[in-house]
């Protein structure tokens, strides 16, 4: 019986030296070994967990700061279009560059069937302001039922801007190269304006739009020659030529008087 129970106490000493959690009363998550595992993989982990937690909170900082405008828009939040179903109408707003630095800008709509900006995109310096026109095709509505003017169209303009250095070309993949840096400036909408009833909105919208339109046959003038003036059919009016060729005419006088 002795060597029995001995035997039956060697198993259970095998046992619980093969599986020692299995002892009553032994929480495994409290021993030693494992406490100081836990702890050395806590400290281990600490740096990581502190970064990562800082980095989510600067992230969400930024997310509730507002974005940093580039641009100043007039009109800031809307497009005005005179109401004329059928037609092509246009529109007209003027980007400002009110930062330090070059600035390119570039449009985009939900209508591009519909709706094209002139120009599209550029690249604005430090203070320069230019006039856009958005041109517009009114669809006919429905049933011949007259719309109401004051309802918002569901067309909608985004612009986006995006810091650059100057001297670069602008190229639309600019945006795309430098996602993270790209600012949407606005989200405009489309407001319809009585084409034939005056209003304030109506009148400077035309402004705008002869101000741009003088804008543009600005830029199709040639640029203004810096080079010598041509008069007639290819005479050349060159000074130091001029006195070259009075000279050479001065000496060959003497040189027919001396014969």
């Amino acid at each position: 019986m002795a060597i029995a129970g001995r035997k039956k106490s060697n198993s259970e000493t095998k046992l619980f030296r093969l599986c020692p959690f299995w002892q009553t009363g032994t929480n495994p998550s409290s021993s030693p070994s494992t406490n100081h595992l836990n702890n050395g993989n806590r400290h281990v982990d600490s740096p990581a967990l502190n970064s990562r937690s800082t980095k989510t909170v600067s992230s969400v900082a930024r997310s509730l700061l507002p974005p940093r405008r580039r641009l100043r828009l007039d009109p800031s939040k809307n497009l005005y279009f005179p109401y004329e179903p059928g037609k092509q109408v246009r529109s007209a707003i003027r980007l400002k560059n009110t930062s330090r630095s070059h600035v390119a800008f570039k449009f985009q709509t939900t209508a591009p069937k519909s709706c094209y900006m002139r120009p599209p995109g550029g690249i604005l310096a430090p203070g320069e302001s230019i006039i856009a026109t958005v041109f517009k095709f009114v669809e006919q509505p429905e049933n011949n039922e007259k719309q109401p003017l004051d309802q918002k169209s569901r067309d909608k303009f985004k612009i986006m801007s995006l810091k650059v250095k100057a001297g670069i070309d602008y190229v639309p993949e600019l945006f795309d190269e430098q996602k993270d840096q790209v600012t949407v400036e606005r989200i405009l909408r489309v407001v319809f304006l009585d084409a034939v009833r005056p209003s304030p909105a109506l009148e400077k919208l035309k402004r705008q739009l002869a101000e741009a339109e003088a804008a543009l046959e600005a830029r199709k003038r040639p640029p203004p020659d810096t080079g010598p003036r041509v008069v007639g059919e290819g005479l050349v009016i060159d000074e130091w030529k001029e006195r070259r060729e009075k000279y050479l005419a001065r000496q060959q006088v003497e040189a027919v008087d001396s014969v």
